[in-house]
């Protein structure tokens, strides 16, 4: 029998005040009223009238401050479909992804697209409603894409010229551009309700998803509870705690046993928390440098690209002369895996990509392009030398851990790597010129079409600065595929098609380091759904399907 949760006080306030001394101690901070009772004993802790048990259908789940949604819980500003994509909860999607990244039906019970790729055709349920009573239509469908339209400054919707209701079971959308992997999109659009939207709507959201948004306290949390009218599978947890906290709190929590299910690092993962467990789910939220592949040049009074980066030879050497396998276990305490492009594991991945740990081999590459040691160890060609500046965001210490693991080991190459904290409101123009370790990973191709893409100018391809006009075909050709399924090799021959590419025997404008493996404190007794691949943001990804959680009697 699982023991109940006793708590006098809004924990995430509690534990945030009370703060963490150190990460061996096991005892709730005193300022944390808590007790553990086994069913049919009395408690008199000092709880006031709102203290009460946990339900066997509830949960209560940290994330980091991070992951509350400035903008509310309005998926038209980027709620489910902002930088760290997942499951809206409260809003019905039309598709969703399955465990294997294919593509599910939620509201959606058909769809297809025109020859010409420019006309999505959806045919959704007409058995499904609105929390507050109404019927849920295409009208509503169209309402929500077009205002994704309007504000597509938050999320890219520059593919999708109009949506419009046909009927009230039937929605088309109107393309500017043929866009294969529309699925996907649609997978992490919530539906909102036309006629109960207003500018406060993401304060006090209605949808018709597996949830109810009953209470927002700004800054500490947010509870959900389960919608009775929900037309899907039976909502299993009934009611959702999340508590937003900083890692030091959320280790804390668990310590204390205020939470089930307790976010945490690879740095904290060495404690042991009597009664808990550690969840280890994998991801593709990796963590990558760019190489700025031209020469070093002034554009619009900024530098773009680098002397040294510039050489293939050198963004070569570095790829095949790093030990990923080191990485993770210095940096990431063995939680990860190696990571040889943005979409390990995604189903278009081109396994081409993946290299061995050669130093030898990457050292022979760079004698041969003439990159000779000086009388420091330091290389040098034609007068350059082998040196720059990998940046990083001084408030993530794994990416700082990384920079300075990538620095020690492309040393033993011959090549100069300093180190630099900077912040991103200076870190996006400087990385034009200088690699940064970045984090990326999304449940999408369009990450592929992002980075390595000419197109758009002002993209995540500037901080190569990349082109390659076949890398290019090969993506344009993959967003006019007729069918989703067809698309995967083409993106697959994007990465590499034998001759060229973005991989080791290509340009390699960007190098891979790991997949950080999301990890968390999970009370015993709780059955946590089995996880889909994380996307990247170590967040909402985790309770995608906390509707299917149980507890083991």
């Amino acid at each position: 029998m699982r023991k109940k949760r006793i708590t006098a006080f809004l924990c995430a306030a509690v534990i945030a005040a009370a703060g963490l001394a150190g990460c061996g101690g096991t005892k709730a901070p005193a300022e944390v009223q808590t007790a553990d009772v086994t069913e049919g004993e009395n408690v008199t802790a000092g709880a006031s009238e709102a203290t009460a048990e946990a339900a066997a259908d509830s949960v209560i789940v940290t994330m980091p401050t991070t992951s509350e949604p400035e903008a509310g819980f309005n998926p038209v500003y980027g709620w489910g479909a902002g930088e760290h994509v997942h499951e809206p909860l409260i809003q019905s999607t039309l598709t969703t992804t399955t465990a294997d990244l294919k593509i599910g039906k939620d509201l959606a019970t058909d769809y297809s697209v025109s020859e010409d790729g420019l006309t999505w055709t959806v045919s959704i349920r007409d058995d499904v409603k609105f929390t507050d009573g109404e019927p849920l239509t295409a009208s509503d469908v169209a309402f929500t894409y077009n205002l994704c339209v309007e504000n597509s400054s938050v999320n890219d919707f520059t593919m999708l010229k109009e949506a419009v209701a046909v009927d009230d079971t039937t929605v088309e959308f109107h393309m500017n551009t043929p866009f294969s992997i529309w699925p996907y999109t649609m997978a992490i659009v919530g539906i909102i309700p036309e006629h109960a939207y207003d500018e406060n709507y993401g304060q006090n959201p209605i949808g018709s998803g597996r949830y109810i948004m009953k209470q927002w306290d700004k800054g500490q949390q947010v509870i959900f509870e389960a919608n009775p009218d929900y037309y899907g599978d039976e909502v299993k947890m009934k009611k959702v705690t999340v508590l937003f906290m900083d890692e030091d709190a959320a280790l804390a929590a668990a310590m204390a046993e205020q939470v089930d299910v307790a976010h945490t690092a690879a740095s904290y993962a060495d404690q042991v928390i009597d009664g808990y467990g550690l969840l280890q789910v994998a991801s593709v939220d990796n963590r990558g440098i760019n190489l700025p592949v031209g020469p070093a040049r002034e554009r619009d009074g900024l530098t773009v690209g680098n002397e040294v980066t510039a050489d293939i030879a050198v963004r070569r050497a570095i790829n095949i002369g790093i030990d990923r396998e080191e990485m993770i276990t210095n940096v990431l305490g063995g939680y990860g895996t190696p990571a040889y492009s943005v979409c390990d594991k995604m189903p278009w991945y081109n396994s081409e990509a993946q290299v061995s740990y050669d130093p030898d081999g990457a050292k022979q590459l760079l004698e041969d392009a003439g990159w000779v040691p000086g009388a420091d160890g330091i290389r040098e060609k034609d007068g350059v030398r082998a040196a720059f500046t990998v940046m990083y965001n001084p408030g993530d210490s794994v990416r700082q851990a990384l920079a300075e693991d990538l620095a020690n080991q492309c040393a033993e190459l011959g090549i100069e790597v300093t180190t630099e904290g900077a912040g991103w409101d200076v870190a996006y123009d400087k990385a034009l010129s200088q690699p940064l370790v970045w984090g990326w990973g999304a449940h999408t191709p369009m990450e592929l079409y992002n980075i390595y893409h000419t197109l758009p100018a002002t993209g995540s391809a500037e901080y190569s600065p990349y082109a390659n006009s076949t890398v290019d075909a090969y993506m344009d050709e993959a967003l006019k595929a007729s069918e989703l399924e067809d698309s995967y090799d083409l993106w697959q021959k994007a990465q590499w098609d034998g001759s060229t590419g973005v991989t080791q025997e290509g340009d390699i404008p960007w190098v891979w380091l790991c997949n950080v493996d999301h990890l968390y404190y999970v009370r015993n007794g709780l059955q946590v759904a089995e996880q889909k691949i994380h996307p990247h943001g170590h967040g909402w990804s985790i309770v995608n399907n906390v509707d299917q959680w149980e507890w083991n009697e």
